[in-house]
This record gives structure tokens, C-alpha cells and sequence, in this order.
């Protein structure tokens, strides 16, 4: 045992070789004359810099007089000027030794030096790429083993926003949810989506979202909900926009009629500021400062190591030609997932797909459909020509028709209106669209089957924007994926509509362009009979999101209830929509990319889940063989780095 409380030549502390926020290559740290290691935590005095410009550095940011740091604050180096030389001189050893950052901890007694313990310090997405990179140049370690020190998750750090440190250091805690979207917002509270508008900058707040809340969450800074997981309709959506978003904070009690939220007994109004870290799940009370993220060149180097090292590619899921771009960007090579619904619900669109829904007849509904083609040939077009030359995988239909309609009397009422209905009609269709269990209901494939007619516009409006976009000169490779597959006879069904329907605008245009149609493996039958239908497919795209559902048997928007017993009890060690679950979904996945190359070799075979951007589920899926991860585009990033790690430690 050693004492660093023997008097004014002991002290004790703790070191860093290099800085742990920024990176810099500049020895730091704190330390207290006289005082023992419990004193430095306890915060009942005010620790000095070990280092001379720590020290002024200190100064400077607090507003203390140089005489009065130096008399009352003096530094290691000042005040033990021998024994700050040895240690300095022992930091450099050790990191010449170990070939990283250090964090080291140490007592001074009686003016002899003591190394306590080191180990490899803890550092911010800035420093972490920052010292990879230098550790580099400067020859102490070579590619792989700097990429090998890139924690991918770090790297959200570097593409959000997040809150300054002196913000967070006064900020007052409301509550906690799910850290669904990473980044940092501020705003007043709204809630409902139509009037996200009312402030310049606002914060929408819902018990839960649904695709009608599309328009209001992509003008707020963010998304605050009481229920839902982290594959939620709201993490999902705002995951794809970059948007931060906390979800399933059950503590939230949310009064729609008085627009209100109320958590443990305070209650915030309509217009009351509140701040989401959408990085941690916390939830603050009013208006925090932000900081804008910096992408330095070393960001740069990152990615060319990454692209040099992987052998599995990385798409993105894009609903906009905006998305698209910023995930090209990024270095997505292509388009893993357009939800083709996103599309559906604004202005125009929305009441043409109302009418197709409430049509009663087959011309009735092609009528309507007629409506929404244009609108989707131009959004297919955009993406398209922002993935020049990277395929683009677009989705059919999937959710049940009752997420289009209104529910609420007063939209039903304006709906009636502009249908030429009674009211008692409109709601009487509301009822036959409802469902005791959509999930498992009308939706994906089953509509297409039901209504073939749907199937074929968005395949002619694939095709068309397709042939478009090649007049002007460009490499477009559209793929045409049918939801919900779990029989080969479903996706014998849409095949035939798709190419019959592709046949068709082949000759009116005279021109023809390379296309192909695959299925998304959501349903474990699928798995189990992949190479059944493998032998029609040209690729699989699983959606591990309702896959994990269905396997495990939890729902994704109310396992909140339940996962965090689960988690805190050892029934499970994570959340199994956060990181796939290798021992169930893994192995189903497993079984379906054998089965279905068993019977296709060529096939091609990706990811479109959330779980395609999480590092160790994208490790397991670079060990099962799958050619692509697809993720939203700010994890782009973060899935490329873990694919090329996966690469090296698995080749």
C-alpha cells in the first residue's frame, strides 16, 4: 500500500498520454497534493492539471487569474517538477509498449512515484478516429490493426448533433426511453403531426406514431413517443431521416384532449421546450444548447480503409431521393430497401389512395391507381438517378390498408366529403379494413394477390421510371421485391403480374431494360422452404424486424413492457431488436441463405432490417455469407467499418 496523503510531496492522480475528447497527441490529466485516490472522485476539491499547459489551458476556460493558478491551481509540472518528469517519461514507455492511448493511474508518496495500474483509456468518436489515425503516421501500428481500434457506434458521434458539455452539466432530467435515433434536439412540445409547423422549432410527442405522421415528424427536430421499441414505425422512419428520436418512455403520461404530458406529477404544455438525446434515451426540460458534428479527413481515411478491407457491401433503405443522396455520400452502394408506402401519404397522394381503397369495384380502383402512378414513376426516377449505376431494390405494398384511412371522426367526415360519401360509409369500410392482429393480417404479398391490380401500377411504375432514367444515359438495375413470403406459390403469383406487367411497357416503349424480382424473408416458413423458393427468386432481402417478431414471438411496439425485466433479470442480454439474436434468428437466417443457394448459387442475398446496421449483427451476417448489409443512411458509416472489421477478424 502506498500513500499519496503523507504530505506536500504526495499526491495522487490520474493521466492520459493522449487527450480522450479530442484525440490530441498532448500528455493531460488531474491530480491532488496530498490526497488519496477517492478524494479525486469525491469532488470535494478541485483538481489540478498535471501538465503545465493543462494547466493554463484550465485557467482560461474557468476565468482564474494566472497568479491565482499558479499560487492556489499550480500544476504537477510546477509543483513536483522531478517526479512530473519521471512520469512523463514512464507514460511514454507505455504507450511506445502497448501501441495505444493509456489511462493511467498513480500515487506520489514522499515524492517517489507509483503506477497504480494502465490500460487502454476510454475515448469520444473524435479521439478514437483521431488517434487511430495518428498512431498510424506515426508508424506504431498499420492499417488494420488502426482499423481493428474503430468501435463503429462511435462513429454516430461524428454524423449528429449532440449536446455541449456545459449544457448537459445543468440539464434537468424528465425521463428515460429507448435510444431510437442518435443525435440531439431541441424543440417545443407538439402533438399531433399536422401541427408540427406551429413552431419554428418543435418536438413531436405521441404515445405512438403511424405512417399518417410522416409530414409532421420530417418538419420536427424530434420525435418523443411513450410506447414502441427500437424497430418501432417511429425509430425506423426516424433512423432513415437522421432524425433523433426517443421511444417507449413508459414514465410519459400523454393527455391528447388537454395537450398535455405529465411525468411524475410535473406537467408540461403544449409549447413547453423539452431536449431529446436521442443518443442515450434521456429526456430533459427546456431548451439545451446544441453542437453540429465535424467530420474531420481522418473520417475520410476511415472509409478507404474500410472499402479496402470489406468483402460485404453496404446499401441503404431509402424512402427519398434526398435519403438516397446523403447515404451515397456516406458510401452506400446502392439501394437495400424503398418503402414504397412512405410515398402514399402526402397532399394529393394520400386522397387518390383513399379512393383506391374505398373504391368498390375493380375500374373503380384502377381509376384511382391511375392517379398515384405519376407520382410514383417520379419518386422512383429520383432514386434511380441517385443511385446511378447501384441496384435499387424497391418494395411492393406492404402494410395493411387500414394505416391509410382516417380513424378519427372529423377526417373521416372531410374524407366523405371528398369521396362523395356518407359518413356512415366511410366508417362502415374503416370498420371491414380493421384487424384483430395486422401484423399477421391483410398486408405484404396477401395484397398483392388480393388485388393484383396494385402490383401491376407499381411495376409499370418501376419500369417506366426505369426506362427514364437510362434515356438520359444512366446505369439503372431496379429489383422488384415482394413482401411477406412464407409459400413459393405467393411469389409465383407476383411474378407473373411483374413480368407480365414489365412485358407490357417493354412494347409500348420498344426499349427493355434488365430487371429482377426477389422476396423479402420475413416469415420463417420462408427460411425453412428457401430452397423451394430460391428456384424463382433472383435475390433475398431479409427483414430481420419481422422476422425477430415472428421467431421470438414478441411485437416489436409492445415488447417495451416486457424486454427491460428480461434484460435486467439475465433472460436475455440484449435486446433482441437492437442485436440479432444469433441463436434463433441467426439460425433461421443460417438455414435460408444454405437452402436457398442449395437450389440458386447465384443468388443474391442482403439484409434490409435494422439489424444491418449494428455491428455484431452485420459481423454475423458477414460469417453466414450474405453479399450486402442495408441500413439507414446515417449508419452507413458505422456498417461499412464493422463489415471490413468483420473481414479481418473472420476472412
Amino acid at each position: 500500500m502506498v500513500f499519496g496523503n503523507m504530505g506536500n510531496t504526495s499526491a495522487t492522480g490520474v493521466g492520459f498520454t493522449r487527450d480522450a475528447s479530442t484525440g490530441e497527441n498532448i500528455f493531460n490529466g488531474e491530480y491532488l497534493i496530498n490526497a488519496q485516490g477517492e478524494d479525486v472522485v469525491a469532488g470535494i476539491r478541485t483538481p489540478q492539471q498535471i501538465t503545465l499547459i493543462g494547466s493554463k489551458r484550465w485557467a482560461e476556460s474557468q476565468g482564474v487569474p494566472e497568479d491565482v493558478r499558479k499560487n492556489q491551481f499550480p500544476s504537477l509540472e510546477e509543483s513536483l517538477p522531478e517526479t512530473y518528469q519521471e512520469l512523463k517519461n514512464v507514460q511514454e514507455k507505455l504507450e511506445q509498449h502497448f501501441k495505444d492511448m493509456q489511462d493511467i493511474e498513480f500515487t506520489i508518496q514522499n515524492g517517489k512515484l507509483w503506477l497504480l495500474q494502465c490500460r487502454s483509456g476510454k475515448r469520444t468518436g473524435a479521439a478514437m478516429v483521431q488517434i487511430a489515425c495518428d498512431l498510424l503516421r506515426e508508424g506504431k501500428i498499420d492499417e488494420k490493426t488502426a482499423l481493428k481500434r474503430i468501435e463503429p457506434n462511435k462513429l454516430d458521434e461524428l454524423l449528429h448533433p449532440i449536446f455541449t458539455p456545459e449544457a448537459l452539466k445543468t440539464a434537468k432530467f424528465v425521463a428515460k426511453g429507448l435510444p431510437a435515433s442518435p443525435g440531439a434536439a431541441s424543440g417545443q412540445i407538439v402533438f399531433f403531426a399536422d401541427e408540427a409547423k406551429k413552431f419554428a422549432q418543435s418536438i413531436l410527442v405521441r404515445i405512438e406514431t403511424s405512417p399518417e405522421d410522416l409530414e409532421g415528424m420530417n418538419i420536427a427536430r424530434g420525435i418523443l413517443t411513450a410506447r414502441g421499441g427500437m424497430t418501432s414505425h417511429a425509430a425506423v422512419v426516424a433512423r432513415g431521416m437522421g432524425k433523433c428520436c426517443v421511444c417507449g418512455a413508459g414514465s410519459l403520461n400523454i393527455n391528447y384532449k388537454q395537450r398535455t404530458l405529465e411525468v411524475n406529477g410535473k406537467v408540461y404544455a403544449e409549447g413547453d421546450w423539452i431536449s431529446l438525446n436521442g443518443s442515450t434515451g434521456d429526456v430533459f426540460e427546456g431548451k439545451l444548447q446544441t453542437q453540429e458534428a465535424q467530420l474531420s479527413g481522418d473520417f475520410g481515411l476511415i472509409m478507404d480503409w474500410a472499402e479496402k478491407y470489406t468483402r460485404m457491401y453496404v446499401r441503404t433503405n431509402a424512402d427519398t431521393p434526398k435519403d438516397a443522396q446523403i447515404a451515397r455520400k456516406f458510401g452506400a452502394k446502392g439501394i437495400g430497401l424503398t418503402r414504397t408506402e412512405h410515398m402514399f401519404f402526402e397532399g394529393e397522394r394520400i386522397k387518390a389512395m383513399r379512393e383506391m381503397i374505398l373504391a368498390s369495384d375493380l375500374t373503380g380502383r384502377q381509376t384511382a391507381l391511375a392517379k398515384l402512378l405519376p407520382f410514383q414513376r417520379s419518386d422512383f426516377e429520383g432514386i434511380f438517378e441517385a443511385m446511378n449505376g447501384y441496384g435499387v431494390t424497391i418494395r411492393l405494398l406492404d402494410p395493411p390498408l387500414h394505416e391509410f384511412v382516417p380513424h378519427e371522426t372529423a377526417q373521416q367526415q372531410e374524407l366523405a366529403q371528398d369521396m362523395g360519401l356518407t359518413l356512415d360509409q366511410v366508417k362502415q369500410k374503416v370498420h371491414e379494413l380493421a384487424e384483430f392482429n395486422p401484423m399477421l393480417g391483410h398486408r405484404g404479398c396477401r395484397l398483392g394477390i388480393t388485388y393484383p391490380e396494385i402490383t401491376e401500377m407499381q411495376t409499370r411504375a418501376i419500369i417506366e421510371a426505369a426506362l427514364n432514367i437510362k434515356a438520359k444515359g444512366m446505369d439503372v438495375k431496379p429489383e422488384i421485391m415482394v413482401p411477406l413470403v412464407g409459400n413459393v406459390n405467393e411469389l409465383e403469383h407476383q411474378l407473373k403480374v411483374v413480368k407480365k406487367t414489365a412485358e407490357t411497357v417493354f412494347k409500348e416503349r420498344n426499349d427493355t431494360i434488365h430487371y429482377l424480382v426477389g422476396t423479402m424473408i420475413e416469415v420463417p416458413r420462408a427460411c425453412l422452404v428457401a430452397d423451394q423458393i430460391g428456384q424463382i427468386a433472383e435475390f433475398f432481402s431479409f427483414g430481420t424486424n419481422d422476422l425477430t417478431q415472428m421467431t421470438l414471438g414478441f411485437s416489436r411496439d409492445d415488447a417495451g413492457k416486457f424486454l427491460p425485466y428480461y434484460i435486467n433479470n439475465g433472460i436475455l442480454k440484449v435486446d433482441p431488436f437492437q442485436v440479432l439474436d444469433r441463436q434463433g434468428v441467426g439460425k433461421m437466417v443460417e438455414l435460408a441463405v444454405k437452402n436457398g443457394k442449395s437450389t440458386n448459387p447465384h443468388l443474391k442475398v442482403g439484409i434490409c432490417g435494422e439489424h444491418g446496421g449494428e455491428p455484431s449483427s452485420v459481423e454475423f451476417f458477414h460469417i453466414v455469407g450474405l453479399d450486402y448489409v442495408s441500413c439507414s443512411p446515417f449508419r452507413v458509416p458505422i456498417a461499412r467499418v464493422a463489415a471490413a472489421i468483420a473481414n479481418l477478424t473472420h476472412p
